[in-house]
C-alpha cells in the first residue's frame, strides 16, 4: 500500500480532475450510458463521496448521487472511477466503503449501481430482482445491483430511476 495514499471527501473543487479522470477512464462514449444520463446535471452528495489523492494527484473518485426510484429515496453510485496506474490495489474498494459507510451513518437504506456484480460483490451488492426497478434508458437487467444499508429498504422499493 502507498504511504502517500490518502481518502479525502469530494468537494466541488474536485470536479475539473474528477472530470479528466473519468475522461480518462471512460472515454466520450460515456455520456451515453443510462447511469450517467441519470446524474447529469445532478451534484453528488459531497458528504457521501470521496476522492483517493497520492500527494496532489486524484488517482480516485466515488460519487454517491441522490435519485428516486417511484418516490422512495435511494443513492445511485458511481461512476467509481481508479487511474489505471493504481488499479487492483484496494482503491476502488476502499473508496466504495467509505461511501458506504457514509451513507449508512447518515441514514440512507438503499444504494444502486450498474456495473459487475463478481465485482461489487465484495462489498454488498447483489443484483435487483428482475421487474422490480428499472432505468429511464437501456441496461443491461443483470448489471443492476443493489446495496441495502437498512433492512427491508429493497423490498419497499419498486419502480422507475429518477432524479430528484
Amino acid at each position: 500500500m502507498n504511504p502517500d495514499l490518502e481518502y479525502q471527501p469530494m468537494s466541488p473543487s474536485d470536479a475539473a480532475q474528477v472530470e479528466k479522470l473519468d475522461e480518462h477512464a471512460f472515454g466520450p462514449g460515456r455520456y451515453a450510458r443510462t447511469a450517467f444520463r441519470l446524474r447529469e446535471d445532478c451534484a453528488p452528495d459531497y458528504g457521501l463521496s470521496f476522492v483517493a489523492r497520492v500527494g496532489p494527484l486524484l488517482i480516485g473518485a466515488n460519487r454517491m448521487t441522490p435519485i428516486l426510484v417511484d418516490r422512495a429515496p435511494a443513492l445511485l453510485l458511481g461512476p467509481l472511477t481508479v487511474e489505471p496506474a493504481f488499479r487492483s490495489q484496494g482503491v476502488g474498494e476502499t473508496l466504495m466503503k467509505k461511501s458506504l459507510d457514509a451513507a449508512r451513518a447518515a441514514g440512507h437504506g438503499l444504494v444502486l449501481l450498474v456495473g459487475d456484480a463478481e465485482y461489487y460483490a465484495r462489498v454488498g451488492f447483489r443484483p435487483v430482482p428482475k421487474g422490480q426497478i428499472a432505468m429511464p434508458g437501456p441496461v443491461d437487467a443483470e448489471r443492476l445491483l443493489y446495496c441495502e444499508l437498512q433492512a427491508g429498504a429493497l423490498a419497499a422499493t419498486h419502480g422507475k430511476m429518477r432524479r430528484v
